[in-house]
């Protein structure tokens, strides 16, 4: 075969929607059996079980845990007590700020730099994909990851809740009652919430990745980016460019447990995450593909 009959079929390879999803099912599998993954995911499963144990030992006390009953701590932690479905609220809640957008920031910071690390980057590239293609199926990975480990921590939380606490109806934030099934419905639709919440820290995770050679210094750049960007959050003479950050919006899911459920702080953080996820994913493409594969 010529070389440029083996360009053609090569190219006609790479536009196979079946040996796409080969890929991607690859990168998946690769990444999420990676031991660095597993213990990213075993810690936040461990989250929900030592919140709920905390909760356990101080209501056996006489204390009430959460705002409002003296014990200070995040939201929905007072009414974990009463419905162990709101462990799965009151996790999320400690989970976001820091813990989930650190372990994506790992995955993403790694996922190229990482495998130029590693001397792997260049042999993906002699195969038929094309670094556009390979560049969107290591994002479609980070993306697939934090939808799992969102919900490694609503699924620890439901089970520690249901184990620890009574669960039923849940009083909602404006105060009236809904069913045990419907808050179930509303759990799951505040987890892909929050799993969508992460896609504009994984874009800019991802360019930061296409900047080195070294995934450890771009997992140290994603997650000092995050902490910073964290910080700046927090500082009241900076209030104007706060609607701009993307974990300004984060915390908004709470606002899916009114009744009727209120949607515009909500719609403001998947508009801001879809804007960063499209500059910083144009900032990666147009940095790996111009870039010098030398490993």
């Amino acid at each position: 075969m010529s070389q440029a009959e083996a360009g053609i079929v090569g190219a006609g390879t790479a536009r196979n929607p079946l040996w796409t999803f080969g890929i991607l099912r690859s990168e998946l599998a690769t990444t999420l059996r990676r031991w660095r993954t597993l213990a990213l995911l075993g810690v936040l499963a461990a989250v929900p079980v030592l919140i709920g144990i905390a909760v356990k030992i101080e209501t056996n006390h006489g204390s009430s845990p959460g705002p409002g009953g003296g014990g200070g701590g995040p939201a929905f932690l007072s009414q974990v007590t009463n419905n162990g479905l709101f462990l799965v609220f009151a996790a999320l809640a400690v989970t976001l700020p820091v813990f989930l957008p650190m372990a994506v920031g790992v995955v993403a910071g790694d996922s190229i730099a990482g495998e130029a690390n590693a001397g792997t980057l260049r042999y993906l590239l002699v195969a038929p994909a094309g670094r556009t293609r390979l560049l969107l199926t290591k994002y479609a990975s980070v993306l697939t990851f934090c939808l799992v480990a969102t919900l490694v921590v609503a699924l620890s939380a439901l089970a520690v809740g249901a184990l620890l606490f009574p669960v039923g109806e849940v009083t909602t934030i404006s105060g009236t009652r809904i069913g045990f099934g419907e808050g179930l419905l509303r759990a799951g639709l505040i987890a892909v919430v929050v799993a969508a919440s992460l896609i504009g820290f994984a874009a800019i995770g991802l360019f930061i990745s296409t900047l080195t050679s070294s995934g450890i210094a771009a997992m140290a750049a994603t997650v000092g980016m995050l902490i910073t960007v964290q910080i700046v959050d927090t500082i009241p003479q900076l209030s104007g460019i706060h609607p701009y950050l993307f974990p300004h919006y984060w915390m908004s899911y709470a606002d899916l447990l009114r009744d009727p459920v209120y949607w515009d702080e909500a719609v403001k953080n998947l508009g801001l995450q879809g804007l960063y996820a499209v500059v910083f994913g144009s900032a990666a493409w147009a940095r790996f593909t111009a870039k010098d594969i030398t490993a």
